[in-house]
């Protein structure tokens, strides 16, 4: 094909050599501005811990984050409840991360707030071929819009 594209960036699924991110760009960065939009409307958002925090810092967070590391699920959503309306529940891929996230939902709906799982499954879905954990999240996003190929090739 003449002047054919070779990058695919834009395509989904793993490079034939298995060097490029497996996600669709434009659909990480939508994911990444509901993320930032939700907490710039003032949602808290709940993570693991402090390496998760400090990713979501890196993609620009700047609203409120708490951890629920080492500490019962239960607390963790009574305290975001007293304090937001709405609360984004973002915790790892793995199993741990699953059942936290799960158990910290039905605890904050209990306690009257909006639990808000929407975009970690977007981003689960996107980015769990690649990633495990929130932490590696800005790293992964970082990567993915390096590799994205120009509009238009000279």
């Amino acid at each position: 094909m003449p002047g054919g594209r070779r990058c695919s960036g834009g395509r989904k699924g793993r490079d034939p050599r298995g060097r490029r991110a497996c996600c669709d760009p434009e659909s990480l960065d939508k994911a990444i501005e509901a993320l930032l939009e939700a907490s710039g409307e003032g949602a808290a958002i709940i993570v693991e811990g402090e390496r998760d925090e400090r990713s979501l810092r890196d993609l620009g967070v700047e609203g409120p984050v708490l951890r629920a590391a080492r500490r019962p699920a239960m607390e963790v959503a009574e305290e975001a409840a007293r304090s937001f309306k709405e609360v984004v529940v973002l915790t790892d891929w793995d199993r741990a991360g699953e059942e936290l996230a799960r158990r910290v939902a039905e605890h904050l709906i209990a306690a009257g707030a909006r639990a808000d799982l929407d975009i970690r499954e977007r981003l689960k879905r996107m980015v769990r071929r690649e990633i495990k954990d929130v932490e590696s999240l800005s790293r992964f996003v970082e990567r993915v819009r390096a590799e994205r190929c120009p509009n238009e090739l000279p």
